[in-house]
């Protein structure tokens, strides 16, 4: 299966930085899924709890408490809280 490059962050903290099959999250319209090979997206996202599973398949469940935005470009995705 292939993966992409994610990092989740908030100001002063990682909260996940490493390769992943899968992302789920909720944004502004709805929720979204990503997986690799994504076409370019920004996007605002809202609080909520972001499913990853990792290049091994282990889920990590991350909670959002705050608003942020998602931003996909060239396999890359990253998450600023």
């Amino acid at each position: 299966m292939k993966s992409f490059h994610l990092t989740i962050s908030k100001v002063g903290e990682s909260l996940y930085e490493g390769d992943a099959h899968s992302l789920t999250l909720a944004c502004v319209d709805g929720e979204i899924t990503v997986l690799a090979d994504h076409e370019p997206f920004v996007a605002p996202v809202v609080p909520c709890t972001a499913v990853v599973y990792d290049g091994k398949e282990h889920r990590h469940d991350i909670e959002f408490k705050h608003a942020g935005v998602i931003e996909i470009s060239n396999n890359q995705v990253t998450v600023i809280l």
